[in-house]
C-alpha cells in the first residue's frame, strides 16, 4: 500500500553549517596551543672581538696508535711501560707549551684500552684539549 501516492519526496540535503563548526572550534583550539618563539624576548649582548690575532699558533702533539698497541709520539715510536711513562713522553713532546692540543690518531681496530691509555696519559700530564682525527668514507 503506497499512503503517499501524491506527495513529492524530498531530497536529502548535506547541511554544512555543523561540520563549520567543528572545524572553527579545532582551528581556535590548535591556535591556543601552539606556541609561538618570541625572538624579541630574547635580549644577548654578543661578546666583541678586538684583541690581536695571536702570534704563534701551538703545534699540536700528534699520537699514533696501531692495531698491535703500538705508540708513536710526533711519528717517534714510544715503548708503552705504563700510563705515567707515556705522560713523561708527551710533557717532553709538548717542550715549552703550556696546554697543546693532543691528536690521537688510532686505527680503526686498535683495542679501546690502547686510546683511553693516550687519554689518561694526557689527563696526567695535565693537557686538557684533546681531539681525534677520522677518515671519510669513499
Amino acid at each position: 500500500m503506497d499512503f503517499q501516492r501524491g506527495r513529492t519526496r524530498e531530497e536529502p540535503e548535506i547541511n554544512l553549517i555543523p561540520m563549520i563548526d567543528v572545524l572553527l572550534v579545532i582551528l581556535i583550539f590548535l591556535m591556543v596551543t601552539t606556541s609561538y618563539a618570541k625572538f624579541s624576548e630574547l635580549q644577548i649582548n654578543l661578546p666583541q672581538g678586538g684583541g690581536e690575532a695571536a702570534v704563534a699558533a701551538d703545534k699540536p702533539i700528534n699520537i699514533a696508535v696501531d692495531t698491535s698497541e703500538h705508540y708513536a709520539i710526533n711519528s717517534q715510536s714510544v715503548p708503552y711501560t705504563g700510563i705515567a711513562a707515556l705522560a713523561d713522553s708527551l710533557k717532553t713532546a709538548a717542550g715549552e707549551q703550556t696546554d697543546p692540543t693532543i691528536v690521537i690518531s688510532a686505527d680503526a681496530k686498535a683495542p679501546h684500552q690502547s686510546v683511553i691509555n693516550v687519554m689518561e696519559a694526557a689527563r696526567l700530564a695535565g693537557f686538557g684539549r684533546i681531539t681525534f682525527t677520522t677518515q671519510n668514507q669513499k
